[in-house]
């Protein structure tokens, strides 16, 4: 077999020439394509990228503000509650203090209550004694209890200071009803007998004495009488009330 140099030749020369076409209107367009494909995906991962960030950018911002959102949320939440705390501990200071004075408005009251129920049973208990002794003098012996005062008046009069005995010159002496004429007269003797002197004695009636004489002159004041009883039983109820 021999070979031809001419045809190989013109073979080596078509190579190169479709070699020089293709990388002339082939690869050299492709390879330009290529690069402009790959500029424009670069451009487009780019601008991905760049998006990306700004996306990731505004993420951060949405939740920095989410942040924002749940600190003044929280903020609102702690001044409420800091609030309603406040307006709880005033309306229960506001309910305790209208409790102390409502208290304090019934003690005054059931206190008024009490001592005007107290003064009435005590006026009440007054007029009974009254009355009782108004029915156990209509019962007693009238001479004999006139008397049996007369000697416990004598008999307190006896101890009082003499200088106040002898100091008086006018007295009166005061019993439920008139006394008659033969007890004034011997009532006047015991009584400057009593005294120590010449005496003016003058009788009067009160029928509020009840029993009992009552002795006034000058600077001498001497009750023997069951009003004078009554009278200080009273003033002891007021003062044990």
């Amino acid at each position: 077999m021999s070979i031809d140099f001419g045809t190989l030749a013109l073979q080596a020369v078509n190579v190169l020439i479709l070699i020089w076409l293709l990388q002339r209107f082939f690869w050299r367009p492709v390879a330009a394509i290529i690069a402009q494909r790959r500029a424009a995906a670069q451009a487009m991962l780019d601008d991905a990228a760049k998006r990306q960030a700004e996306a990731e950018a505004q993420m951060a911002g949405i939740e920095q503000v989410r942040a924002g959102f749940a600190q003044e949320r929280a903020a609102i939440l702690a001044a409420a509650q800091a609030e309603a705390a406040s307006l709880r501990a005033a309306a229960e200071a506001e309910a305790a203090s209208a409790a102390k004075a409502l208290e304090a408005a019934t003690r005054v009251r059931l206190s008024a209550e009490e001592k005007t129920a107290m003064a009435a049973l005590r006026g009440e208990a007054a007029e009974l004694a009254v009355r009782i002794a108004g029915r156990l003098v209509a019962r007693l012996d009238a001479p004999a209890l006139r008397a049996a005062f007369l000697d416990s008046t004598l008999r307190e009069l006896a101890t009082l200071p003499a200088e106040l005995r002898q100091g008086v010159r006018v007295l009166t002496v005061t019993s439920p009803a008139p006394l008659p004429p033969e007890e004034q007269t011997a009532c006047a003797a015991r009584l400057r007998t009593a005294l120590g002197g010449e005496v003016a004695i003058s009788f009067a009636a009160d029928p509020a004495v009840l029993a009992g004489l009552e002795l006034a002159g000058g600077a001498l004041s001497l009750r023997n009488s069951w009003r004078a009883d009554l009278e200080r039983l009273r003033a002891e109820l007021d003062h044990a009330a």
